[in-house]
């Protein structure tokens, strides 16, 4: 339970507690409510009270017994019995369900309204008869003396259906294009329309006559649509205010506005303390009806569709966009219902307690959370459930791990607390100007403004100082953090210097102005002789700035040009050369690992490829090997010559003699 206070009114949440995830087990629901002490001290005041997803719409019946509750996916409509705090029955539905009322005092006569134009009927067994309307509705209205069902929507008609004689009756023909909302008045039982153009018709049921007509779009030009609940007086809602009225007069006695922008989609009236309870989707107000003074206010967490009082006590309940039902007590509004008496003594030994997050046992991380962690291997096993954009793991795990990983984060959080308490410490003592650690340019420059403003304002008799830049907290992160270093060699900087620059010598002359006039009394406005006028000095100090920004960037340009050449010339002097061998003809290329080959292979080289020294030498010596070869066998082949033709002469001396 939670207890809140606004305007000195206590506020008791009963449906505010622990949330175990939908998606676990039944049998892990009830092996958590044994072993977590939380949950078994939270007060669950109805069993089950909730939806699968959203409630559009809930409502009492006139005895107080039952508590009816429209909602989706799918579909279906719950009873709650309050005798037995318990859920009575459930029962699903063909199509969303726009309206529904309850016909008897209990919940033996239902009448729903569906979105695709059907109207079903339930009795106490289940569905009775289903029937449709032409038009598509989007509101109806329960007449008791003469058993009509009044239904209005898109179209300018009011739709008349007879559940005693069983049949459709004349319908009554409205001067609108389209009717959001009706209400009949308990009391003398006039049937009024609010219409999509911000009009109320009024409309006597025993004759079928219009008797009245309200422009409340004159009135309250936000006006563009009307929402309206009756008792004595009628209550008008627009997308902005809410709008009383008299029924005898064309102005409003009071307007109250809710200052959310959001239309309202709940009137309730409290007739003991004569207050009016309206709501939107963001907050409920409780205010007095007659002064429109606040006496309390509700904003639950999700989003609100509907607000329901239960008759002659303090409770509401809420229809919401989350699948938990709200249920509010305020004893300030009256005592607690007979069924849950109870609450009266609960509610005077209760506390404040905080706000606890949405799944107290389980920790959602997203992947990015795992890599940290190290736990990106547990992906896909029990201990991970994938929800969304991440995961739910075990809160216990989680801090393990933590502790795993960061074993000093203790230590350092402890440290950093001791050094804000030094700091704010310190902030008690004489202040001495010391530069922040970033940014001290900047600082500097902030500290010489403030200081010539400062002694500007103090020769005024009525000026107020101005709030510096290091002293708001908002900017602080400007000074400590090195993401945040202003860097001056910087295109963007080197291009705005000069503007800021001339800003801030026009304010400092403007302050040496100011200073000026307020030591010497102002006997004379005219300008002495001589002195250019302050239009040609800003026309001056425009032209050398834009001056000065044409010079950085053609600098900027030059800069640019000169670093593009030194990326050339160091790409040249580290490129290498690749180096073309031929390989003589007949010779097959096998493998450089080969050193003998390899040898064989490096006698030629094409073009003019740079070779090292130990290259040049090789070549050298294989050609001066290779000519000393191509002499032997020139010497040798001369020889040989020689001595075949003293063969052949001696042979043939030999034959002539």
């Amino acid at each position: 339970m939670q207890v809140s206070s606004v305007n000195d009114v206590k506020i008791y949440n009963l449906s505010y507690g622990k949330s175990l995830p939908e998606w676990l087990s039944d049998r892990k629901k009830r092996q958590l409510q044994k072993k977590d002490v939380e949950i078994q001290r939270r007060i669950e005041l109805i069993q089950d009270f909730e939806m699968p997803t959203v409630c559009t719409s809930i409502k009492v019946s006139r005895d107080g017994q039952f508590i009816l509750a429209a909602g989706t996916y799918k579909p279906r409509i719950r009873c709650y019995d309050t005798y037995q705090l318990s859920l009575k029955f459930e029962r699903c539905l063909d199509s969303d369900v726009v309206a529904f009322d309850i016909l008897s005092d209990d919940y033996s006569k239902l009448v729903f309204l569906h979105c695709d134009r059907h109207v079903e009927f339930h009795s106490q067994h289940g569905h009775y008869y289903k029937t449709r309307i032409p038009k598509f509705g989007r509101d109806f209205s329960y007449h008791y003396p003469s058993c009509d069902l009044y239904f209005v929507g898109a179209s300018s008609e009011v739709f008349r259906l007879n559940l005693e004689q069983g049949r459709f009756l004349n319908s009554l023909q409205t001067d609108a294009v389209e009717n959001n909302v009706c209400d009949i008045n308990p009391i003398h039982h006039l049937f009024a329309t609010g219409s999509s153009e911000g009009r109320v018709e009024c409309w006597d049921p025993r004759v079928r006559n219009r008797v009245g007509k309200l422009d409340c779009a004159l009135t309250n030009c936000h006006a563009q649509k009307a929402d309206l609940s009756l008792t004595t007086s009628l209550y008008l809602s627009d997308l902005l205010q809410v709008l009383l009225y008299d029924l005898r007069s064309s102005q409003p006695l009071l307007v109250k506005d809710h200052l959310y922008n959001l239309p309202i989609n709940s009137l309730n009236f409290h007739n003991q303390l004569d207050l009016v309870v309206s709501s939107d989707s963001k907050i409920i107000k409780i205010w007095n009806k007659d002064t429109g003074k606040l006496f309390s206010s509700i904003q639950p967490q999700t989003n609100i569709n509907g607000v329901c009082v239960y008759p002659n006590s303090g409770m509401l309940f809420t229809a919401n966009e989350d699948p938990k039902m709200n249920t509010f007590y305020i004893p300030a509004l009256g005592p607690a219902p007979r069924w849950c008496s109870f609450l009266d003594n609960l509610t005077e030994e209760l506390e404040e307690n905080p706000e606890s997050t949405v799944y107290d046992d389980y920790k959602f991380v997203t992947r990015k959370d795992l890599e940290n962690l190290g736990l990106t291997h547990l992906i896909g096993s029990s201990l991970l459930r994938a929800y969304m954009h991440g995961f739910f793991m075990d809160i216990r795990l989680y801090h393990k791990v933590k502790g795993m990983v960061n074993p000093f984060a203790y230590e350092e959080y402890r440290k950093d607390k001791i050094r804000q308490k030094i700091e704010e410490a310190r902030t008690q003592r004489v202040q001495v100007k010391k530069l922040p650690k970033v940014n001290k340019e900047l600082a500097l420059k902030l500290m010489e403004e403030g200081d010539d403003e400062a002694e500007v304002v103090s020769r005024k008799k009525k000026g107020k100082a101005l709030p510096s830049i290091l002293g708001d907290d908002r900017f602080k992160v400007m000074f400590e953090n090195s993401d945040y270093q202003v860097d001056e060699q910087s295109e963007e900087f080197r291009l705005l210097n000069p503007i800021v620059s001339k800003v801030g010598q026009k304010r400092k002359k403007k302050l040496r102005l100011l200073a000026q006039q307020a030591a010497v009394p102002e006997d004379n406005d005219e300008e002495p002789e001589g002195r250019a006028s302050s239009e040609e000095e800003s026309s001056d100090d425009d032209k050398s700035w834009v001056e000065e920004v044409r010079e950085q960037r053609r600098l900027l340009r030059q800069e640019d040009r000169d670093r593009r050449r030194q990326e050339r010339k160091d790409a040249d002097r580290n490129t290498v050369l690749p180096q073309f061998y031929q390989i003589k003809a007949g010779e097959e290329f096998r493998s450089f690992n080969d050193m003998a080959h390899k040898q064989k292979l490096q006698k030629y080289v094409f073009g003019n490829v740079p070779c090292s020294e130990q290259q040049k030498k090789q070549q050298q010596a294989e050609r001066e090997h290779h000519e000393e070869r191509k002499k032997l066998r020139r010497s040798a082949g001369h020889l040989s010559s020689i001595r075949g033709r003293g063969r052949g002469w001696g042979g043939r001396g030999r034959g002539r003699h």
